[in-house]
């Protein structure tokens, strides 16, 4: 209950961030400039328009992880309201994790507003019928938010906002070119080189695993059992990031 009490405040805090609708104004707009781009295509307006559009989800939700998640924590810390918070009987476990909670209800509303939007523009130029694919993109889209989110609330534990926000960013990018580095490693002809970035591809999160867009926008089959090992995947190593965040804050001394 206590946890679920600090996830509710932390929603509600973020909700009032002027920053996440300016984020979710512009994703709007880019799903929307969509259409007119799409339109001057020859018969592949409605796959412009999907490909377009969950790539906006996936990037603006990005950045809403980013610009919310990461002053989370330090902004308790800051305004000294940690202490108050601390001195109740709330565990730091439970604070972490509630406010992980907090802005992942932030950040699933956020993905729900664009789905919506996602499939009124689909319903309004699509001539094929639904493309019941989309759903299993913003799916694996909001789990690899959600790995992205627990990055961020980790290096918010104990860094200071700028340094998380371009660590969190730089780990998205190295997720996101995950099988570009197994390439570098395997044509690399340094020892020390390989075992670097091999260790980097197996340390850090595979985000690739969550990008499924182009095989739907061309609607291309997904076996269920890829998505459901995607998902697995994403959930096991949140649990482990959170796990490792509620570690260090609880053995933060704050004086």
């Amino acid at each position: 209950m206590k946890t679920w009490a600090v996830a509710a405040n932390t929603f509600r805090e973020a909700i009032r961030d002027k920053v996440l609708y300016n984020l979710v104004f512009f994703a709007l707009l880019v799903m929307g400039s969509s259409v007119v781009v799409g339109n001057m295509t020859l018969g592949e307006g409605i796959k412009f328009i999907m490909d377009l559009s969950l790539a906006a989800m996936s990037v603006f939700g990005l950045l809403i992880a980013i610009f919310v998640g990461i002053g989370l924590v330090h902004k308790e810390i800051q305004r000294r309201t940690v202490y108050m918070l601390l001195a109740k009987p709330i565990s730091r476990r439970s604070f972490v994790i509630g406010k992980y909670l907090g802005l992942m209800l932030v950040i699933a509303l956020n993905v729900a507003v664009m789905t919506a939007a996602l499939l009124l523009l689909m319903a309004l130029h699509s001539q094929d019928g639904m493309n019941w694919g989309v759903f299993v993109a913003v799916l694996l889209i909001f789990v690899e938010l959600m790995v992205v989110t627990a990055v961020a609330v980790l290096f918010s534990t104990f860094s200071t906002p700028t340094l998380s926000a371009m660590l969190t960013l730089g780990v998205w990018v190295i997720g996101r070119f995950s099988s570009d580095l197994v390439e570098f490693a395997r044509k690399t002809e340094d020892p020390l080189s390989r075992v670097l970035v091999t260790g980097i591809h197996f340390v850090l999160p595979n985000l690739e695993k969550f990008d499924v867009k182009q095989l739907v926008v061309y609607g291309m089959a997904i076996e269920p059992a890829y998505v459901g090992a995607a998902v697995a995947y994403g959930l096991l190593y949140i649990v482990f990031l959170i796990g490792l965040a509620t570690l260090i804050f609880e053995r933060r001394d704050f004086k």
